[in-house]
């Protein structure tokens, strides 16, 4: 297929001048008659209309040259609209078009770091942008777009964006943090109604197992969809018994929904979607990375009008989850469990340090979740495109002192989960991997290279320098 075939480029090649005025760059992404099937196949509206295309189609293209959790990418959609900013970063210097047209338009630079939910004044400021811009053109690919789609219809699975009716509003509480699209298997519908945000150990004990069927049925029972993450243990627990209950429950994923993980559970994905929806942010194909993960978190407890951790350890990913839904201002609780046993010291921290509630009953189940009339008048109903724009940050943090750098601490992990467990990569390929910047990669291996973490390599025919894992690094 010829990568420049509808009038966009194949990759950042083709960047012709745009100040996001008058008739759009000849290198601006657009449907095509390629395309255009495909969309309509993948819109859950069936929309067969142009501009719904462009926009679904831009949508489409952010979710795969951001990596989950880009504040400045959010910040410029939101300010711009997916379309208008798509077409900026095909012209011939996007970051200036971006700064200038946000200045036109008065523009506010005041967003969230990535990797969390207060603010950042820097977010759109030109440097970020300039960044931005290195991190996203590496990834900009007719024939990638043109296979996530074909990849999609060919599931039939469903593209949820902002713009569309079923579109979850609770997502709108993260902000600039909020997912591009939601890659849907299933009903996307089931991604909305109120729900449970069950989560916990991956190995659970027969204590956790139990009260998580108890606790999980209970709200099944009050009407509420369970969301979890489809790990072992605690996640599979709660998605079975939803579907036992034969309720909706739904699975977000840290890669594309086509890549079931854990792979022993692709049967109970299955079952999922066929009575929920297994969802993702991120396109078909993609991969899932310790640095997705952690991210894949805050959309579990954005959606949910409660999180209940059932059993986790003090170094519990699920910890991670908890803290989410404390910043997004949900409801948190917490079972305990004997106090000799590891699996349920991370529900205690929870407890003694964070506020969560002590859940022990099926009625404080119900507690934690409220009345089910309450649902709507929580914010948790489908959205309109107006809901989408304006979301603001979930709470207040003071900015950093004047001066200060902000640094993404994420840097580290996304730059380790880009190289691979055996063999090494160059530092251009691990910057495409991980979503960065040449310069945020060669900082960020430089300091894993002083830390012990990463080693060079010579490429062996006169190439640039590979890098590879030291032995612990995966897992230290």
């Amino acid at each position: 297929m010829n990568g420049e075939q509808g009038g966009w480029p194949a990759a950042h090649t083709l960047r012709p001048a745009h100040d996001g005025t008058g008739p759009r760059p000849p290198g601006a992404v657009r449907p095509d008659p390629e395309t255009a099937p495909l969309l309509s196949a993948v819109d859950p509206q069936g929309s067969e209309r142009r501009g719904d295309h462009e926009t679904l189609l831009a949508r489409v293209v952010w979710s795969r040259v951001t990596e989950p959790g880009d504040a400045t990418a959010g910040a410029l959609v939101a300010a711009l609209g997916p379309l208008l900013a798509l077409d900026l970063l095909t012209s011939r210097d996007p970051a200036r078009a971006f700064a200038g047209t946000l200045r036109d338009r008065g523009g506010s630079g005041r967003a969230g770091e990535a990797g969390t939910v207060g603010p950042d004044p820097d977010a759109l400021s030109p440097r970020r942008l300039r960044a931005g811009v290195k991190r996203w053109l590496p990834r900009l690919s007719r024939a990638d777009s043109f296979k996530d789609l074909s990849t999609a219809a060919a599931l039939q699975l469903r593209v949820v964006t902002p713009e569309s009716h079923i579109w979850p509003a609770q997502l709108n509480g993260l902000g600039p943090h909020s997912p591009h699209a939601l890659w849907v298997r299933g009903d996307p519908r089931a991604v909305a109604p109120p729900s449970l945000a069950v989560v916990g150990a991956r190995a659970s004990t027969t204590y956790g197992g139990q009260v998580t069927m108890d606790l999980a049925g209970e709200a099944c029972d009050a009407g509420f969809t369970i969301v979890s993450g489809a790990a072992y243990g605690i996640d599979a627990v709660a998605h079975r018994t939803a579907l036992a209950a034969g309720t909706p429950t739904v699975a977000v994923l840290a890669g594309g929904v086509d890549r079931p993980y854990p792979a022993a559970h692709d049967r109970l994905l299955s079952h999922v979607a066929d009575q929920g929806a297994v969802c993702a942010e991120l396109p078909p194909g993609a991969a899932p990375t310790r640095w997705r993960f952690l991210q894949r978190n805050r959309i579990i407890a954005a959606l949910s009008r409660g999180v209940l951790v059932t059993e986790a350890g003090v170094r519990s990913g699920t910890l991670n989850t908890a803290g989410h839904a404390a910043e997004l201002g949900r409801a948190l609780g917490a079972v305990p469990g004997p106090i000799t046993s590891p699996a349920s010291a991370g529900c205690h921290r929870l407890v003694r340090e964070y506020g969560a509630m002590l859940v022990t009953t099926r009625a404080e189940v119900r507690e934690l979740l409220g009345a089910p009339d309450a649902a709507a008048s929580a914010g948790f109903e489908t959205a309109s495109p107006a809901d989408a724009e304006g979301a603001q940050p979930v709470h207040d943090d003071p900015p950093p002192p004047a001066g200060a750098a902000w640094r993404e601490p994420p840097f580290h992990s996304r730059v380790l989960d880009a190289l691979p467990l055996s063999g090494s990569r160059s530092s251009s390929d691990v910057a495409r991997a991980a979503g960065l910047s040449q310069e945020e990669t060669r900082d960020a291996l430089a300091e894993l290279e002083l830390l012990g973490r990463v080693a060079r390599t010579p490429s062996g025919d006169g190439g640039p320098l590979l890098w590879r894992l030291e032995r612990r690094s995966r897992f230290g």
